[in-house]
């Protein structure tokens, strides 16, 4: 009886059960992400038939999963409606904006946009065929994951395809090119890909990799592999390590225990007693990423050379079909819900950790209809697109600069671990790369796009085309949010232009996401930062240092006594009140106050900013702090100066914001 409740259920939640129909739609959109939601809300913005597939129940993907501690980089990369959505979760939370969240508040503001654009959503649908002519795909035909009778297929039509899944599914079964894994240094000239054996979450040497200590013919710990370390650099398959990102509660009334899963052994987490052994741990904080989120619950992430992440087992997963990913899947379930009951019950675990994990359960109120876990697996990297261009390294480190930019990545190349292996007869782990020290740098189009030979009308904005090290910097969510907008606006205009994917109007686009970024002709908020040359003047000595917001800010050291001022005079494009913004990095020694004076084109209106005050949060490379609201004319009569005088410490100016209310 199962399989006929499950059809049932499918039938309901399409709610049609006229499943020899063909829908057909202007953008159809697989993958409800949060770059799939993004792009679903945009092209129904632009006036197009939107339809929006989600091969599960939920929408959001990891920023609805776990992920409330984003993953930022540089707030200047995040644009259009990628900071709308940070500034709703921050309207909820009663500040401007907020990077920090819980899922389920996520999950709500996600849908929000849905409920908005009125977008149909397929839930628990997946794709099994699709049907090209002529290098378009005019056909798909998608069914229940685990149900794929053929009596409920069903087939869309749709003139723009936009695979935002985190597989690339789409993208591969449309014949469109792509690898998985490492390339080889050599490939694009980078020194960052292939394999990397490094010291970041990584093993002391000294730490016994077999059953028996220093007896190989009692075989390996669980969770060493037997293969060989190739050279650095080399190119494999090898995809870096999964994990979930776990919310957990402390609050007594809204806590579940965690028991004991099934599969449990207590053998996988040998190697963590012995690293144990080795290097102490005062707190849980030493190995899992505790990080804290509203309402006493935690957004925990791998950390260490033993953790979350479930290294060397995710290799299949990629290309595999759904049966095989939903096993995989289940294994990382199991391997890190056993983890945490290790750690909390084993009585080989010092027993300040035990007592610290027994504090700790799953939140009630979280992910409700999936047990208190999420449903969406960590995957961090999967397939990665070969399209029209391939970003890399050299993309990142700004020393290549792409001009059809139609977005902006700014964080960390970072690769968590491939495999863990044998070295020297130790255990170690291999292929964590964490390399930033670069600025914002742009994105190109021709990265979210096949070649055009392959496909005239498919967009990749989550499996995009980048190398593994550079896709590293790329694969945060913010990200994937901007270039799902993106691809949106430019799959409206290939269809107003009844044009390929590949031969719109470049410069058309790059404008329009800048002039309508929250794609409701609202009036856009400005932006000046130090490095606008055009409308930043100073006055005496600043010096520039990297981060902040942009790629640099400015300081004025105490040591200088003259007087030092620096003016940012925005463009006002239209006459209104607005609210000023000026963004504080995350620094120390700062003044005790800045004096500021605001001009709104008749007075000057003067404010004193205590840094002091002002609470930057962890994850960020520093806060705006409002210094009020004002009615401000059109033109560039307006302005914002910073002064230095007597300031005791350093003055920071980096960027000013002027929001429209």
């Amino acid at each position: 009886m199962k399989p006929i409740i499950q059809v049932l259920c499918f039938c309901l939640l399409l709610g049609n059960t006229n499943f020899a129909q063909t829908k057909k739609v202007d953008i159809c959109i697989y993958g409800g992400t949060s770059a799939g939601v993004i792009a679903a809300y945009t092209a129904k913005q632009a006036g197009k038939s939107v339809l929006l597939i989600e091969p599960g129940q939920r929408l959001g993907g990891l920023s609805s999963g776990g992920l409330g501690y984003t993953d930022i980089g540089n707030k200047y990369a995040v644009t259009g409606l990628a900071l709308d959505f940070y500034r709703r979760l921050g309207k909820h939370y009663g500040k401007l904006e907020s990077w920090i969240f819980e899922p389920g508040i996520a999950e709500q503001t996600f849908l929000q946009y849905i409920k908005a654009a009125k977008v149909e959503v397929l839930y628990n649908t997946a794709l099994f065929s699709v049907k090209k002519e002529q290098g378009y795909i005019r056909e798909i035909e998608v069914n229940h994951p685990f149900s794929p009778a053929p009596q409920t297929a069903r087939k869309i039509q749709a003139k723009m395809f936009i695979d935002c899944s985190y597989e690339g599914d789409l993208m591969a079964k449309a014949g469109v090119s792509y690898t998985v894994g490492r390339e080889a240094n050599s490939l694009y000239n980078e020194t960052y890909n292939g394999v990397q054996l490094k010291d970041k979450h990584q093993f002391p040497d000294g730490i016994d990799p077999y059953k028996i200590p220093g007896k190989p013919e009692s075989g390996l710990v669980w969770g060493i592999s037997t293969a060989t370390l190739d050279p650095q650099g080399t190119g494999d398959k090898k995809a870096q390590a999964y994990n979930f990102r776990i919310c957990l509660s402390n609050q007594p009334d809204n806590l579940i225990p965690i028991t004991q899963p099934e599969e449990y052994d207590p053998e996988k987490y040998t190697l963590l007693l012995r690293y144990l052994e080795k290097k102490p741990a005062k707190d849980l904080w030493a190995f899992l990423k505790f990080d804290l989120m509203p309402n006493h619950k935690t957004d925990i992430n791998n950390n260490g050379p033993f953790s979350t992440d479930m290294i060397g087992m995710n290799y299949d997963y990629p290309e595999a079909d759904y049966a095989t990913r939903k096993k995989i899947t289940d294994q990382h379930t199991s391997y890190i819900k056993g983890l945490l009951y290790f750690i909390g019950h084993d009585p080989r675990m010092p027993e300040h950790l035990r007592t610290q994990m027994l504090k700790w359960g799953y939140p009630k109120d979280e992910y409700v209809n999936s047990g208190h876990w999420s449903p969406q697996m960590y995957v961090r990297e999967a397939r990665r697109m070969v399209g029209q261009y391939v970003m890399t390294q050299a993309n990142c480190e700004g020393k290549e600069i792409v001009k059809d930019g139609v977005g902006m990545a700014a964080y960390t190349m970072d690769s968590h671990n491939c495999q863990r292996l044998v070295v020297n007869g130790m255990v170690k782990n291999e292929g964590d790369v964490q390399i930033g020290g670069f600025g914002p740098y742009p994105i190109a189009y021709g990265s979210i796009i096949p070649k055009a030979n392959e496909c005239k009308n498919l967009f990749v904005p989550v499996c995009l085309s980048a190398s593994h090290i550079a896709y590293g910097s790329i694969r945060m969510e913010p990200v994937f949010m901007v270039l799902g907008q993106s691809a949106a606006v430019a799959a409206a205009m290939a269809i107003d232009a009844k044009q390929p994917v590949q031969e719109i109007n470049i410069t058309k686009l790059q404008t329009q996401l800048k002039a309508n970024p929250l794609v409701n002709g609202s009036t856009p908020e400005i932006v000046v930062d130090n490095d606008d040359k055009e409308k930043v003047s100073t006055t005496g000595q600043w010096a520039s240092r990297k981060g902040g917001y942009g790629s640099s800010y400015l300081v004025a050291e105490p040591a200088v006594k003259e007087k030092r001022t620096i003016t940012y005079t925005p463009a006002i494009t239209k006459a209104g009140r607005y609210e000023v913004y000026i963004y504080l990095p995350k620094m120390g020694n700062m003044a005790r106050e800045i004096a500021i004076q605001v001009m709104d084109g008749k007075k000057k209106t003067p404010v004193t900013l205590h840094p002091a005050s002002i609470q930057v949060a962890g994850q960020t490379s520093g806060e705006w702090v409002s210094i009020g609201a004002y009615q401000l004319p059109a033109g560039k009569q307006s302005s914002v100066e910073i002064g230095v005088e007597d300031a005791g410490g350093i003055v920071v100016a980096d960027a000013i914001l002027f929001i429209p209310r």
